[in-house]
């Protein structure tokens, strides 16, 4: 099947022999016609089942042929479509007009049928290849999109191992990475539609704290074992040397940020390393800030963390049941966490509870 049997060329012209003839010429080479009258029917016809090309008259009656071009550019699936005017009108204004209004050619009447047959053909031939271009751009970004999809996984991927390799040296944390990914996760899908947070929080924010929250407590890894993995309660000169992880932990990433300035991701992470132990009333560490002060991230992840903790068994305690951890977080309201945050949750704690019970690795000491 060749170009002619592919392409629909819409003639509009309000005088019946000129449509006619044009359109008896048209269908004898090949092409499909649909051929209009009025300005107003030919917009109808084109919205209904876009031609490949328009042959279009300026003068007529109640619609002329630059309000009819007007219109049809105005819907995407025309905007592209090559419209060539002809006319007996051959005033320099009019031509241009014709072009100002979105027309790719002209040709002046009485015409010959060979000249309208040579650009036709030439502007379907422009067509056909500007729709080939796109097809093959579409499928070009279609791949770097794979690639980058590919390469982005990896990366993230990597940083969650490192993340869990320094999680790894406290035998007792389990799957508790994987666990504090899906409580940010189901606190910050809903928020997307909390009122409260309109402006703040969209899909972006949402997938970098997905990937982010895994580098809560990644400045551990500069805490002594004698420290980190001591069984009982820490004197308050440990517990100090304990606090300064959300330091290391920024200070770790901010290294990156040097190299990365703009990079939303490794924002978060600094948000959430340092700040994810401050409390609402200003009572946490390691900067002592208040209510909106302390980023939403580490708002966010206060909660996820500490309501893990609370549920995981540790060495110098037992397991808190999701009633006794729901009462908690709730009571803290205000104090440790941001009541809009705790209000959030509530309406979500039974997510809470069955991701808990969920994910738990075999011969994990939690839940």
């Amino acid at each position: 099947m060749n170009r002619k049997d592919q392409s629909t060329i819409m003639i509009v012209d309000d005088t019946p022999a000129n449509l006619k003839m044009l359109e008896a010429m048209l269908r004898g080479q090949g092409y499909r016609v649909v051929a209009f009258p009025k300005g107003e029917m030919a917009v109808n016809g084109a919205f209904r089942n876009p031609p490949d090309l328009i042959l279009l008259d300026i003068r007529m009656p109640e619609m002329d042929g630059y309000e009819v071009c007007r219109i049809i550019k105005t819907d995407e699936r025309l905007r592209d479509t090559p419209i060539i005017f002809i006319s007996a009108l051959r005033e320099t204004i009019d031509i241009i007009k014709a072009f100002n209004v979105g027309g790719v050619d002209y040709i002046a009447k009485p015409f010959r049928f060979e000249e309208v047959q040579a650009r036709v053909e030439i502007h379907l031939k422009l067509r056909h290849m500007q729709q080939e271009l796109e097809r093959h751009n579409l499928n070009l970004q279609e791949l770097v999109d794979e690639q980058v999809k590919e390469i982005s996984e990896a990366h993230m991927s990597m940083i969650f191992a490192m993340a869990k390799l320094a999680e790894s040296r406290d035998d007792d944390t389990g799957k508790h990475l994987e666990r504090v990914q899906s409580y940010c996760l189901t606190l910050a899908e809903h928020m997307v539609e909390d009122p409260r947070f309109k402006g703040y929080i969209g899909k972006r924010f949402v997938e970098n704290l997905f990937y982010a929250s895994p580098l809560h407590d990644i400045g551990k890894v500069g805490i002594a074992d004698s420290i980190l993995l001591k069984p009982g309660k820490l004197t308050p000169e440990e517990y100090e040397i304990m606090k300064t992880h959300t330091v290391i932990g920024a200070r770790t990433l901010e290294a990156v940020r040097e190299k990365y300035p703009n990079n939303d991701f490794i924002n978060m992470g600094i948000e959430i390393a340092r700040s994810h132990n401050e409390h609402w009333d200003g009572s946490g560490y390691p900067d002592g800030l208040t209510g909106e002060e302390i980023p939403l991230s580490a708002r966010i992840m206060a909660i996820a963390d500490v309501y893990d903790a609370l549920r995981s068994r540790r060495i110098y305690k037992p397991p808190y049941t999701h009633v006794e951890t729901t009462e908690i977080i709730k009571s803290e309201a205000g104090s440790h966490f941001d009541p809009k945050l705790v209000d959030i949750y509530a309406s979500l704690e039974d997510q809470f509870r069955d991701i808990g019970e969920t994910m738990v690795e075999a011969g994990e000491s939690a839940y």
